[in-house]
């Protein structure tokens, strides 16, 4: 495992040792580490989101009326058992 020391304020690291002590984390690398993963994993579904909004846009403009198209969904519920009434 590769090996990084990085520099903190004392209040960060007083909070990254608080959530080791309540035992949410078996070290502060662990927290750390975690850390690292969820912004990873959040920058990865950001990157996801902002491509289906790029691929959106690119399809253009729908020529289809959006209050028909809202009707026909209803309809497809009532058909499927589902409740429209929310839609």
């Amino acid at each position: 495992m590769a090996q990084m020391n990085i520099s903190i304020t004392e209040a960060l690291k007083s909070w990254a040792e608080a959530r080791v002590a309540e035992g949410s984390y078996s070290s502060t690398s662990d927290y750390v580490r975690d850390l690292v993963r969820r912004d990873r994993e959040y920058t990865e579904k950001l990157k996801a989101l902002q491509a289906a909004i790029d691929a959106g846009r690119a399809s253009g403009v729908s020529e289809r009326d959006p209050f028909t198209y809202l009707e026909e969904l209803r309809v497809g519920l009532r058909e499927r058992g589902g409740h429209a009434d929310a839609a």
